[in-house]
């Protein structure tokens, strides 16, 4: 909104500095970090003793699970994700610009997500029981607005002046000429990459602070990513492929962030409210559709590596025990194995912090490896 107002005053902008000061990207994106940052943090007590007294015995424990989370665990309100988003929302829509059609996509997907998340915790709460929506339907909605989502980018993104045919193509790492062009398929592969880093994304939210840190790291690294990528001359200084518009992305990506922090400050442990699917559903298709917007789709997979490496495992798990009726993991996904071997919850978190930021740094090096 205010990056509409500089475009509207622009020739007053030599007249008033602070207006002038709109026109940065950079500028307008630690704006919108500081503003997701305190929208979170300012919805904080009162929103989680709201929530507190809505849902009365809180998110529904798996009785499977680890047993301590029965007793450190239970009676924690869910629905936390709504801080994040809130957040997001807020900040993209005050400081990005919209005309452009990478940040509608953005928004377009993550405010999705984010119903079909608080629909699944709604039901959740509601029956007091750790099954929601079923699989089916989340699945269906996931890839139908992810479908859109891809085809709106196909139909209106601006077309590279240096890579004909982008908007409908697969990029690789360390290759700098290399496009495989799918021409409208590229639109279920969206669909594919979107809805599967949600479930990823979705499927590490276990522990507190397990997901959001990545989540704030993969940000912060795509944030970089569509900020170079969107720039002509540093795209072509590090010979990635130029993607008109995408640096706008940054500002999302720092809101993603902010809204984060403003989480992680009432969800460090012991935390006093989950993100729920509320919040993994959205944020992992938020980090998938910006991958998409960069052309960093494969990138993402090293990136957010963790979250990868967490679907991968529950897919091992259930597809052995059908096939053999034993299990590889004493409990899947991989995060409650090593809570079943006796590690503790904090010893597991900052250890998948830390591979998750090892991550990141080997995802950004692939900007220069070519």
């Amino acid at each position: 909104m205010f990056y509409l107002l500089y475009l509207k005053f622009a020739g007053l902008a030599s007249d008033y500095p602070l207006l002038n000061l709109l026109q940065y990207q950079t500028v307008r994106i630690g704006l919108a970090l500081v503003t997701a940052l305190a929208v979170a943090v300012g919805m904080g007590s009162r929103f989680i003793g709201w929530m507190r007294v809505k849902q009365g015995r809180g998110q529904p424990i798996r009785t499977d699970g680890p047993e301590g989370h029965l007793l450190t665990k239970q009676g924690t309100p869910t629905m936390g994700g709504l801080m994040i988003l809130a957040g997001v929302m807020v900040a993209t829509l005050l400081w990005g610009d919209l005309t452009n059609i990478h940040v509608w996509a953005a928004l377009f997907v993550t405010g999705a997500y984010g119903v079909l998340g608080f629909l699944d915790d709604y039901a959740k709460v509601k029956k007091q029981t750790s099954a929601g929506l079923t699989s089916r339907q989340k699945l269906v909605a996931q890839f139908a607005v992810a479908a859109i989502a891809g085809a709106l980018l196909v139909a209106f993104s601006t077309p590279s002046p240096t890579s004909p045919g982008l908007e409908t193509s697969i990029a690789f790492p360390f290759f700098k000429e290399v496009l495989l062009n799918l021409g409208w398929f590229y639109v279920a592969f969206v669909a594919f990459t979107i809805a599967g880093f949600s479930n990823a994304v979705n499927l590490t939210d276990g522990l507190d602070g397990l997901a959001i840190v990545p989540v704030m790291m993969a940000a912060a690294a795509f944030g970089l990513i569509s900020y170079l990528v969107g720039n002509f001359i540093f795209a072509n200084y590090l010979q990635v492929h130029h993607a008109p518009g995408v640096g706008e992305l940054g500002v999302f990506c720092a809101a993603i962030i902010g809204g984060g922090m403003g989480f992680l400050w009432y969800n460090a442990p012991p935390a006093r409210i989950f993100m729920g699917d509320t919040g993994s559903l959205a944020l992992g298709g938020a980090l998938g559709v910006v991958a998409v917007s960069t052309k960093h789709e494969l990138v993402l997979g090293i990136i957010g590596g963790l979250f990868v490496v967490e679907a991968l495992s529950v897919m091992i798990q259930v597809a052995y025990f059908k096939a053999t009726k034993k299990r590889v993991f004493l409990m899947a996904p991989i995060h409650h194995h090593f809570e079943k071997m006796g590690l503790s919850e904090p010893t597991i978190v900052i250890r998948f912090w830390i591979v998750a930021a090892m991550l990141a740094l080997i995802g950004l090096s692939t900007l220069k490896l070519r």
